[in-house]
């Protein structure tokens, strides 16, 4: 929390242009790296990690040990010269040593002059959060003696005894960073211990008594920027201004940011709780979207609305989805973490309809952007009526419907089909920032079934999603990605993409273990995992992730007698050095909601097995821990090979695990997939049928789904034909042009192994796959891509001037996505970029961006600025820490299958790998190289040296 400071008599002789004309502050200003403050009870780590520095408060329950953010450094708030009760050291203070109170904040103040205070404070302060794994710390509250201290000798004291506190610091941590908040006073003793000066309220403030923001006057502003001018040019230190703007207000954060940065310093601007994401030398781009739905009783979150149709458009636009149920208390969010919000309901709200209004005109009066889509939950009258903006018509829509006017997004994949079922009877204005996409007539009645609209904007039924029963296939009426961008208002920005690396689109494998034990129904017999190994896996040789079901092979399970058959067969697969060892559980529930009291079961799924919705396994009871922690460890002791355990759980049935099932995984140290049904083909070309990566579920649990689907729903269930798999070609082809929505994935059971249709569809398919510029890895390798996508931070460089448009793009992340895509104007500016290593065109336009980690900075020009003399031009494998100097180009590198990298603008230049001197071959005007393949290249990589002429 922060303190309020005493204005003190301003100095009149310093200008401003004095201290943003310093040479000294300048130079510092530059190295100032970007900083943000954040006291909430659960920091929003996705965002934060943008800035270079992120002070938290430690009694939120941040654990820094935790987080795989190696661009920031996580600094913990510490209050020195005050103490509030609720401190977990408080009752060990003396009560001598506590001299007097600041009301404004119920906070006790400490008397920095007694003689064991230091001590104490580095064991009990500082030593808990350095082993929690801090290792900076700012410094609040160094000026609270004031409060008590009324003469000059009692300040001295104090001053005194707080230099000995920030020296005993670093005499037991010489290596914590600190920063101070103020203590101009002290820092003639200290400031060689500091790495930083904070104050707050440049331009503008926070009165805590009132309760209300204040405009600084040039008073205390010209004193503050005395102080700013001695920081910087006398003790040499970057200093840092904190102001405070209405949380909503981005406008004015924005703008305040840039005034501050205009005079050299660096700036944050939030709320005075510091409980938002604020705006700094960055702006965090927010990549949430609420779904906000009122799903039936008894239909799983997997097949609601949201999941089905909405979240895919919004992940392709780079948007992680959250969702809400219009039947719990709505949440508290806000433009600094949610782009937006989409409603898709059936029909009127039934539970609390007040309450889900208020909130709707809640977020449009803060200026978050709101989509309606299918209805808008509630009639459009009244209070709501005046907050859209729409102009009720008087009568209802009952005779023929007839379309007047039609935006060119409108009748996507169907036609418009004139429809009243859904009508509403309403009215766009005929004034700025109202567009109707869909103007309809009955009879004299005139009405707008969707729009663009200044507070977002609506597409109502059936114009949005078309779904017909009949064949279980649903339409695309409106064109999802432009009117979710135009309605949300989203702004161009670098897309964090799953699909590609290095130019390649990806490709993985995997199997569920199922029919493991199934004999095979060809020539010579034998067990399907046999066969396939015989005929499938050992002639392609391509990583791909196994799994076996517990209870198809072990002794306690279905086919005890088969046992000593049927683990010499997995031993076998699971050593090869391209496959990767995955569980499909112990009995294979069929119905996951069923394996926890109290969940809801699927409804209208044709789900295989019997009434124990599970395999039939002798005296066997569901148990999720068997299922998950068991099934792991018996593969792991039985069947893998040591040093090579199991990494990956791939869930069976359904596919749609209960969160105690997602905790369960995350506890057993695996990662999860399976689930979505991206199911498009030739005879179902919609979108409707291509899936999100993934769905958050309600209590804050993830799970991955597979990029493609399994054999089974090709071949009808497993009933014929048997070589259905070989149309899966049709949904690698239809999820890359004309835009690539997913990786290309191979992904079937074991039964497959058991028939000479089944083969022969798998060999067509792997066959295929050979022919395309496609980059193997493991299915975990994909899975940490979409775990690092949902945390990405996308922000964007704060301009300077008032004008500007913004400065380079900095998007950060744990390093295993490596793609982005940018479709807006302008291309990235490769030769002045840190971690971008090239660029390639995008199906459906823009670019490719690679990059070589988790950690990168671009400028998008109207052109390059300059030709870098050596860029990647494609590889197929993993690159990293790339980093040119003194026309040497070095990178890590390493793949799984036959890689190689093709390097552009390396005519004149000598390769080397390891040290040794390799042959390149020139190839579409670039070098070629190839390398051994690695069977670890995530860990163990080969070092590249390019050295070039001139």
């Amino acid at each position: 929390m922060w303190r309020r400071r005493w204005r003190c008599i301003a100095l009149w002789c310093l200008t401003v242009v004095g201290l943003a004309c310093s040479p000294a502050g300048a130079a510092f200003a530059q190295a100032m790296p970007s900083i943000a403050f954040h006291y909430g009870d659960r920091p929003p780590v996705d965002a934060l990690q943008a800035f270079d520095i992120a002070v938290v408060e430690p009694d939120s329950g941040f654990d820094p040990r935790q987080l795989s953010t190696p661009a920031t450094s996580w600094f913990a708030y510490v209050s020195v010269g005050e103490v509030l009760p609720g401190r977990a050291y408080f009752k060990d203070i003396p009560k001598a040593w506590l001299a007097g109170n600041n009301d404004a904040w119920q906070a006790r103040v400490v008397d920095q002059s007694a003689q064991g205070w230091p001590a104490f404070y580095v064991d009990k302060v500082i030593t808990p959060l350095w082993q929690r794994g801090f290792r900076g710390f700012f410094l609040d509250t160094l000026d609270s003696y004031q409060l008590v201290a009324k003469t000059d000798a009692e300040r001295a004291r104090q001053e005194a005894g707080m230099v000995r506190v920030i020296q005993a610091i670093k005499a037991r941590y010489p290596d914590a960073r600190l920063i101070f908040n103020r203590g101009f006073e002290i820092l003639p003793q200290v400031h060689q211990l500091a790495d930083a000066v904070a104050f707050e309220s440049l331009f503008r403030g926070w009165d805590q008594g009132k309760g209300r923001y204040v405009e600084v006057n040039d008073a205390d502003r010209a004193w503050l920027l005395g102080q700013a001018r001695t920081i910087r040019e006398q003790y040499r230190l970057p200093v840092i201004a904190i102001d405070y703007c209405p949380p909503a207000d981005r406008r004015c954060a924005r703008e305040t940011a840039r005034r501050i940065k205009a005079l050299g310093m660096t700036p944050y601007v939030a709320d005075p709780g510091l409980q938002t994401v604020g705006i700094g030398s960055v702006e965090v781009l927010p990549r949430r979207v609420l779904v906000v739905q009122e799903r039936r009783q008894g239909l799983s979150i997997d097949d609601s609305p949201g999941v089905r149709f909405v979240s895919m458009p919004l992940n392709y636009l780079g948007y992680r989805v959250e969702f809400a149920e219009t039947r719990d208390p709505l949440p508290d969010i806000g433009p600094d973490r949610y782009a937006g919000v989409v409603v898709y309901v059936d029909g009127n709200v039934t539970e609390q309809p007040g309450r889900f209004v208020s909130w709707i005109e809640k977020q449009i009066a803060q200026g978050m952007p709101v989509v309606f889509m299918n209805d808008f939950g509630a009639s459009v009258t009244g209070s709501l009526a005046r907050t859209l903006g729409l102009k009720p018509v008087k009568g209802r829509v009952s005779g023929p419907v007839e379309i007047l006017a039609r935006d060119p997004m409108m009748g996507f994949e169907m036609p418009v089909a004139p429809d009243r079922t859904q009508a509403e009877a309403i009215q766009v204005p005929e004034r700025a920032g109202y567009r109707s996409l869909l103007r309809m007539r009955s009879g004299t009645l005139t009405y707008d079934a969707a729009a663009i609209t200044p507070w977002g904007g609506y597409v109502l039924g059936p114009y949005a999603v078309r779904q017909n029963s009949s064949n279980d296939q649903s339409r695309w009426v409106v064109q999802p990605l432009t009117f979710l961008r135009e309605a949300l208002r989203l702004p161009d920005m670098p897309v964090p993409d799953v699909t590609t690396e290095n130019g390649r689109r990806l490709l993985t494998i995997h199997i569920d273990g199922d029919g493991f034990a199934s004999r095979a129904e060809i020539p010579g017999g034998g067990f399907s995992g046999e066969v396939l190994f015989r005929e499938i896996f050992d002639r392609y040789r391509l990583p791909m992730t196994m799994s076996v079901i517990q209870g198809e092979l072990a002794s306690d399970g279905m086919y005890p007698k088969l046992t000593a058959q049927l683990e010499p067969i997995a031993r076998k697969i699971f050593a090869q050095p391209y496959v990767e060892v995955a569980s499909h559980t112990f009995s294979h529930p069929f119905e996951w909601g069923r394996t926890v009291p109290g969940e809801p079961a699927s409804e209208g799924r044709n789900v295989e097995g019997d009434e124990e919705f599970h395999l039939a396994i002798p005296g066997y009871t569901m148990d999720l821990n068997r299922e998950i922690g068991g099934s792991i460890d018996y593969i792991n002791r039985r069947l893998a090979p040591p040093g090579k355990p199991v990494s990956l759980l791939l869930w069976s049935g359904d596919c749609q695990p209960p969160a105690q099932a997602l905790k369960l995984t995350a506890q057993a140290g695996v990662l999860n997939m399976n689930g979505g049904d991206t199911l498009i083909t030739r005879s179902n070309p919609s979108w409707t049928a291509i899936a999100p990566l993934g769905i958050n579920k309600p209590d804050g649990t993830f799970q991955v789904f597979a990029p493609n689907q399994n054999e089974n729903v090709y071949t009808n269930l497993w009933h014929g034909p048997f070589y259905g798999f070989e149309r899966v070609i049709e949904t690698f082809e239809l999820t890359d042009r004309p835009l690539r929505f997913k990786p290309v994935n191979i992904y079937y059971h074991s039964y497959s192994g058991t028939k000479a249709a089944s083969l022969k569809a798998l060999r067509k398919v792997y066959d295929y796959v050979l022919t395309q510029p496609l980059l193997p890895l493991h299915a975990t390798d994909y899975v940490r891509k979409v775990l690092d996508w949902q945390d990405m931070a996308v922000a964007r460089e704060l301009p300077a001037g008032d004008g500007g448009q913004g400065g380079a793009w900095i998007v950060r992340g744990d390093g295993n996505l490596r793609n982005l895509r940018w479709t807006g104007n302008g291309v990235p500016d490769v030769a002045s970029a840190r971690g971008v290593t090239g660029t390639s065109p995008a199906p459906g336009g823009g670019v490719y961006l690679y990059l070589d980690g988790g950690n990168a900075r671009f400028a998008i020009g109207a052109a390059p600025a300059a030709e870098p003399a050596v860029q990647l031009a494609e590889a197929n494998g993993i690159v990293r820490d790339w980093q040119r100097r003194d026309g040497v180009t070095t990178f890590a590198f390493s793949g799984y299958y036959k890689p190689f990298f093709r390097l552009a603008g390396a005519g004149q230049c000598r390769v080397s790998v390891d040290g040794k001197p390799v042959q390149g071959v020139r190839e579409r005007n670039t070098l070629r190289v190839d390398t051994a393949p690695i069977t670890d290249p995530i860990h163990v990589r080969q070092r590249v040296e390019v050295h070039c002429a001139g």
